[in-house]
């Protein structure tokens, strides 16, 4: 099949790409080239909810999608009250000219109901919901697997992967309402499909590795609606959460730094190139993916 006899749905909404741009060019004098690939990653006009919005990668990914020109990005999380982090984000992101905003609302991930009217709420007000981001999650300190008491056990459990489905539930609901497709991100980590050496953590674990087959599993079932749903997988981030617990145990750094061939720990910047990808039009016919940003962790 000739790259002229693909089927409708499967053309770009920017329009012809790549070579099928430069044949067309060739044929076409009074056509003028222009380059495309950043316009391939815009989320311009686009509607975002993201958990765990309120500091750390959640905020950081927030920021990424503003300034890839997202109409708003409503950022939730526990606190009543947003961060220093978020205001001076949000009043970053005011002064950037493209008009694009964050918003915040406070919520608790573990209450479905409450989510999914909370974000029909923003769908009614914004007519569309385009992309989402469920980053909300808690590590809890070391426990032997054998010993690991039910009630933090659940906690994990349902902070990292209840609380993962209902916000993608939430933010998938109005992009099916809409009927404009969308995408889905689940953070998961290196943890998920991975045992951290020397770390008992088999609650947070296995909440990470319910969400990598959480991804696949709603993919699957929502190829049909246009919605793509993938996991992103972070390996060692220096982000508030590790630094909390770096702080109490100091020697993890150059041990966790010496775990992957890059030699260090990861930023949470470095997580705004693959999420502003996963989000936008750049990644359409990635779904049902789990990607891997560890600093090459699993080579080894």
């Amino acid at each position: 099949m000739s790259s002229s006899q693909f089927p409708a749905q499967s053309a770009s909404p920017l329009g012809k790409l790549g070579i099928e741009a430069a044949l067309e060019a060739a044929a076409d004098p009074s056509i003028t080239p222009k380059p495309k690939i950043f316009d391939e990653f815009a989320l311009t006009d686009r509607v975002g909810l993201i958990s765990g919005g309120n500091r750390g990668l959640g905020l950081e990914m927030a920021l990424a999608c503003c300034e890839a020109g997202a109409r708003v990005v409503y950022c939730f999380d526990l606190p009543e009250k947003p961060s220093d982090e978020w205001i001076a984000s949000r009043d970053y992101v005011a002064k950037l000219g493209n008009n694009s905003r964050l918003e915040y609302f406070s919520a608790n991930v573990t209450d479905q109901q409450a989510l999914w009217k909370k974000t029909e709420e923003i769908g009614d007000k914004e007519g569309r919901m385009d992309f989402c981001i469920a980053a909300a999650g808690i590590l809890k300190s070391h426990i032997d697997c054998l010993e690991y008491p039910a009630q933090e056990y659940r906690e994990v459990l349902d902070v990292n992967a209840s609380g993962v489905l209902f916000t993608a539930q939430a933010a998938g609901r109005q992009m099916s309402r809409f009927g404009r497709g969308g995408s889905i991100i689940l953070i998961a980590s290196m943890s998920g499909s991975i045992t951290n050496r020397g770390h008992a953590w088999v609650s947070y674990n296995s909440s990470k590795s319910a969400v990598l087959q959480m991804a696949r599993s709603m993919a699957c079932e929502l190829g049909e609606k246009k919605i793509r749903v993938n996991s992103l997988s972070p390996g060692h981030i220096y982000t508030s959460m590790t630094a909390a617990y770096l702080d109490k145990q100091p020697h993890l750094f150059d041990v966790w730094s010496s775990m992957n061939p890059l030699g260090r720990l990861g930023r949470p910047d470095e997580l705004r190139g693959v999420v502003t990808w996963l989000a936008s039009d750049a990644s359409t016919f990635c779904t049902g993916s789990d990607i891997i940003v560890s600093g090459g962790h699993h080579s080894w």
